[in-house]
């Protein structure tokens, strides 16, 4: 049966852009498991699978519906045992949470704030509204005040990717000789920043660059396919 995803998207829907989305959809190709997007919009979310979940992604797989990227990356991972490892073990799992929480307590409050602005222009006109009056209780400032901090913080945020482009320079991905979840969840917020501005988050001879174009590549290249921001 195939498994739905329920995937975030704005007024295009052939450009989903959630970072934990394509954590999932990463990890749905991972284990070679057929699965078919639903695209959803933020205004929609609280109608998917009943109001089960205030975010996506969600999944159907079946009778199951299970919500949060890191959940249904553990749900894949047990339900589909004979399928290639997300985590290569208990171990993997603990590894990959801690990389969760370095990746959402240092990657994701720079992009988030630096790709506001577009990613306001990715919505139609009521999520555009929806997502400024959000996001601008949530910063205490207008979205372009927020926006425009970027360029200051760049070097900043280049510099707090050191631990991982440190350890790009003993194993190719974060997993070690192959992608894990782990890779996924860096990942994820590296393309959410791919697909929502053009700008110049890494420079191309950073190692982090360059891990990111084999991520890319993966999986028959599927994340490729949805082109970068222009």
């Amino acid at each position: 049966m195939t498994i739905l995803l329920y995937d975030l998207v704005g007024s295009d829907m052939t450009r989903p852009f959630s970072p934990h989305c394509w954590k999932v959809a990463m990890a749905l190709a991972h284990k070679g498991l057929e699965y078919r997007t639903v695209p959803t919009r933020f205004l929609d979310v609280a109608t998917v699978e009943g109001g089960i979940s205030k975010t996506v992604p969600v999944i159907r797989d079946g009778d199951h519906v299970v919500a949060d990227s890191f959940a249904i990356a553990l749900y894949l991972e047990h339900a589909y045992p004979d399928r290639p490892s997300l985590f290569a073990g208990a171990g993997g799992e603990a590894h990959a949470r801690f990389v969760e929480r370095w990746s959402q307590l240092t990657i994701h409050p720079y992009i988030g704030a630096a790709a506001l602005t577009a990613l306001h222009a990715m919505q139609d006109e009521a999520n555009a509204a929806y997502f400024r009056g959000s996001r601008e209780q949530r910063f205490g400032k207008t979205l372009e005040e927020v926006t425009a901090g970027r360029d200051a913080g760049l070097a900043s945020f280049r510099a707090s990717l050191e631990p991982l482009r440190s350890m790009l320079a003993y194993q190719p991905f974060v997993g070690g000789d192959g992608p894990l979840f782990a890779d996924y969840i860096v990942f994820g917020a590296l393309q959410w920043a791919r697909i929502a501005m053009p700008y110049r988050l890494l420079d191309d001879a950073d190692p982090v660059a360059a891990w990111f174009g084999h991520c890319l590549a993966l999986h028959g290249g599927l994340a490729a396919r949805v082109a970068a921001a222009a």
